[in-house]
């Protein structure tokens, strides 16, 4: 039986576009449909196209991805698979933007090294790279608290509004359904203001 040629894509928000990883991989002459592609971050391999893909791989498939980083961004990880791949599905992995990182050119044992070496390497580097985006969002989240910024839902105020609609529904005016109608909001909404708007009587 022939080897088959895979791709993997990852990108790590359903905004990012893939195609260019796609065209690359076209070009390489990969069939569409070996085209396996997560939208979600590189933390972990538990991602539902990637697991697919490993039950498919097959000793001699050679996987193509487009660069370390969309493979994975956990050292320990990337290293895990990469040896998984490699070693126990005795499966090819070509990094198209590392020539070095070509498990179907270096077969000897110095191939290897370096290519460990360099796999090392890139893959502590990508860790780096993830922990500095998240100090980064933690440090801009934290200015943004220190300045007043506020995060979640927004904290509900009893309007003099909300007061004339009530006194008109404890009266029995309007219904509850009218009262969230005038004052333009859900019934959940309506009923947290009322349970606030008693516990300050």
């Amino acid at each position: 039986m022939e080897n088959r040629k895979f791709g993997y894509i990852r990108v790590s928000t359903k905004d990012q576009n893939e195609g260019r990883q796609f065209d690359a991989m076209i070009n390489m002459g990969i069939n569409e449909r070996d085209i396996y592609m997560d939208k979600q971050s590189g933390k972990n391999f538990d991602r539902p196209q990637y697991q697919l893909l490993k039950r498919i791989i097959r000793k001699g498939d050679v996987l193509y991805i487009h660069s370390l980083d969309r493979f994975g961004r956990n050292k320990e990880e990337i290293l895990k698979e990469w040896n998984d791949l490699t070693k126990n599905l005795e499966a090819d992995i070509v990094v198209m933007d590392m020539p070095l990182l070509d498990t179907t050119q270096y077969k000897d044992s110095l191939g290897t090294f370096i290519a460990d070496l360099v796999l090392q390497i890139l893959s502590w580097m990508a860790e780096e790279d993830r922990n500095r985006i998240r100090k980064s969002q933690r440090e801009g989240i934290d200015t943004a608290l220190k300045n007043g910024v506020k995060f979640g839902r927004p904290e509900i105020k009893i309007s003099d509004e909300f007061v004339e609609v009530y006194n008109r529904w404890k009266a029995e005016e309007i219904t509850a359904v009218k009262s969230m109608e005038l004052l333009n909001i859900k019934k959940t909404t309506f009923y947290k203001l009322v349970k606030l708007h008693e516990k300050k009587k």
